[in-house]
């Protein structure tokens, strides 16, 4: 099955009407797969990324004029319709349906936020993210960004193994050289005595 033929079983979305964009882990656009028969693999697909689909279909919830037609449904309506993608998330306990999968992302945000409580601007720190190498940096902000829901902490990192320079989309979290920024969660981040790896060397 193809890449669309899957992802038009978890969205419901049709895959012919489907624009699939490829996202680094901050959520941000890294390029289009516009080839339908590209492995994620030849796709360049990494650990971390995401794969973030458009549904270009008309949206039943949109009620927006055409120049022939128009067409309004109202919630209650659209929810009763057998054939939404609403019903098939229902259906196939998919997304916020899938009771199990909502209780563990709560569970999950919430040992976050305790965890980035307890983490504050200027802390040394070490970094570690599954698939990425160990890194060492200083907190520069914790709290919550526009990107991605729950509580991120933002590190200046040492050495140039960033993705951004403090800012992602336009909106600045803090301040840091390109490349030396970066966000993750706070279950990645260890404060404590982490001097600089040069210090080490140097002792």
């Amino acid at each position: 099955m193809s890449l669309k033929g899957k992802l038009e079983l978890l969205t419901g979305a049709m895959s012919s009407s489907m624009t699939l964009e490829l996202r680094d882990k901050d959520g941000v656009p890294i390029k289009k797969l516009n080839n339908d028969g590209e492995t994620l693999g030849q796709a360049n697909v990494q650990n971390g990324m995401r794969i973030h689909v458009i549904d270009s279909a008309p949206s039943l919830l949109d009620g927006e004029d055409t120049p022939d037609v128009a067409f309004n449904l109202s919630r209650d309506e659209y929810e009763k319709r057998e054939e939404s993608a609403l019903s098939f998330l229902k259906r196939n306990r998919l997304g916020r349906f899938d009771e199990e999968k909502m209780k563990e992302k709560v569970e999950t945000e919430e040992q976050e936020t305790k965890l980035g409580e307890s983490i504050k601007q200027g802390e040394r720190c070490e970094v570690r993210v599954p698939g990425n190498p160990t890194r060492r940096g200083e907190v520069r902000f914790v709290g919550p960004v526009h990107f991605k829901e729950g509580i991120w902490v933002g590190i200046h990192y040492d050495e140039p193994l960033g993705k951004n320079d403090g800012s992602v989309g336009g909106k600045r979290y803090f301040d840091s050289k390109s490349n030396y920024g970066g966000f993750v969660r706070p279950s990645n981040v260890t404060v404590g005595d982490f001097p600089e790896i040069e210090d080490l060397d140097e002792i």
